[in-house]
């Protein structure tokens, strides 16, 4: 069960879920793969050195083994990163978790939000991506980085915001 639906409040129900956009695994694919290239190299070029020279390529496996699974690691990390980020506007708040195995929790109500801004580079909105800051009252800004379809999210707590005013005006 993820931490959204286990945080739900009575009467709260899921909207919108929003996720960290593909390009924050874009530095972890380029590391984690000219990692495990120079493995597979420094592996072939042992066991072809230990073929030619009947030696032993021990230095050599050890090396390329370690880089491999170091490109694995650095992958892996990536893929974490992007899906240990939850992101939901429900019908009373906007929730934010991230991290795997330190948690950074963010719930502000609804009513309680005073703007949200997208800030969208040229790649960003060529790619589908932005930053996205949400400002309650009385708070710190809360920043939010390469959030997938941004416009879409900000219309979705607009939408929210402007529905609970609206039954809070015939109530």
């Amino acid at each position: 069960m993820s931490y959204i639906q286990k945080t739900l409040i009575a009467g709260e129900t899921v909207l919108y879920r929003a996720h960290l956009h593909w390009v924050v695994l874009f530095w972890h694919a380029l590391i984690g793969t000219v990692l495990t290239i120079v493995g597979v190299a420094i592996l072939t070029g042992a066991f072809a050195a230990a073929n030619r020279d009947h030696t032993s390529p021990l230095i050599g496996t050890i090396g390329g083994g370690f880089l491999i699974m170091a490109g694995a690691a650095v992958i892996t990390a990536g893929i974490l990163r992007r899906n240990a980020t939850e992101i939901a506007v429900t019908n009373k708040r906007v929730l934010i978790k991230s991290g795997f195995f330190g948690r950074t929790t963010i719930e502000i109500f609804l009513s309680k939000i005073e703007s949200v801004v997208v800030d969208e580079t040229f790649f960003g909105k060529t790619l589908g991506f932005g930053t996205v800051t949400v400002r309650g009252t009385g708070g710190t800004p809360e920043r939010f980085d390469r959030i997938a379809s941004p416009l879409e999210f900000r219309r979705q707590v607009q939408g929210q915001i402007e529905g609970g005013q609206t039954q809070a005006r015939t109530a």
